[in-house]
């Protein structure tokens, strides 16, 4: 457990290191209006803090910079939210306030604001289909054999896409078949609609199985995007805008985990729910071992959402992005899906 003397030290050189990002003395640290202690006895519980691991030392300079440990004390213990300015509240506000048909967009709008708010890189994970059940499903004749089937689900995304109606399938027996998902199979999980489909339509549903498996198809088609839409991202070349990464090969390994889809959607999914911090090598992947990843997972009506992620480097504004994202989240919860 560190002294009062120590924690005010640590908050001090933590606080200024995420301003300067240069290595912090003792003599700047004596010159604030906060530390009442002589530079002298800042050395010795810098030399102390750096023993116990808190802080870590550049053999290019005889300043300290705080350490992966001693980040997370001040994000546990020390850490003061700062209270997002008017500017920035009305720059989120604006957005959620928007009639969008998506509620998906939402988050990614918003996510777009912390991005230029911060100047860090938002990561944006929509719902797994697994997470999401059937509210309406809809097919929209084009002529011909085309239409445009459209599916919305519970969290307000919605998918659509041009299919090609099969030359067996009926008009009229389709609007049927539509019908009934409408009425008997709303609010069922996307990855059940099918055998629920077959299993409770029985006898009703008897003389158009044909035509329900070829709409399924066309269900599946349109849940199906060419690409993983899920993931959307805001900002990636503010990495390049902070002085930790000059570097140019440790920037290359950090684009390359971002262009990656899998690796993102397994970082992202070992995140448990709420808001979570991971600070430099608490990261479960190497490329980011020197960035801090800070998530928030949204639900509306108790359906997850989408969850958003912060990433910048380890001398982070901690308080003030924990902070934004709050403001975000309590005022999504005024939204509703599909609004």
């Amino acid at each position: 457990m560190l002294t009062e003397r120590q924690q005010l030290i640590l908050g001090a050189i933590i606080n200024d290191y995420i301003r300067s990002a240069e290595p912090v003395g003792s003599r700047s640290i004596s010159k604030r209006g906060d530390v009442s202690f002589s530079p002298a006895t800042i050395r010795n519980e810098m030399a102390d803090l750096e023993e116990l691991g808190f802080l870590e030392q550049p053999h290019t300079s005889a300043g300290r910079v705080p350490s992966t440990r001693g980040y997370r004390y001040f994000v546990d213990h020390l850490m003061k939210q700062e209270a997002a300015t008017e500017s920035e509240l009305q720059a989120i506000r604006s957005f959620l306030s928007s009639q969008m048909m998506e509620a998906e967009q939402v988050i990614q709008h918003a996510a777009m604001i912390i991005s230029n708010l911060t100047n860090y890189t938002s990561i944006v994970l929509g719902p797994d289909s697994v997470n999401q059940a059937l509210k309406h499903f809809q097919l929209v004749p084009l002529g011909g054999d085309k239409a445009v089937a459209i599916v919305v689900t519970n969290t307000g995304h919605v998918e659509n896409r041009t299919v090609t109606i099969p030359q067996d399938l009926d008009m009229s027996d389709i609007e049927q078949a539509v019908r009934f998902l409408n009425e008997k199979l709303s609010g069922v999980p996307l990855t059940r609609l099918k055998s629920r489909l077959f299993s409770e339509a029985g006898e009703e549903m008897g003389r158009y199985a044909d035509q329900c498996e070829g709409l399924l198809r066309l269900i599946e088609q349109a849940l199906t995007p060419e690409s993983d839409s899920r993931l959307f991202m805001s900002g990636t070349t503010n990495i390049l805008t902070q002085p930790e990464f000059k570097d140019v090969d440790k920037v290359k390994t950090i684009f390359s985990l971002l262009e990656e889809t899998p690796a993102m959607l397994r970082l992202f999914s070992a995140m448990p729910s709420g808001l979570q911090v991971r600070i430099g090598t608490e990261n479960d992947h190497e490329a980011i071992a020197s960035c801090s990843l800070i998530t928030a997972s949204y639900t509306i009506d108790g359906q997850q959402l989408g969850t958003i992620g912060i990433l910048g480097p380890t001398r982070m504004d901690y308080g003030r992005v924990i902070s934004l994202l709050g403001v975000f989240g309590s005022n999504l919860k005024l939204l509703r899906p599909g609004h």
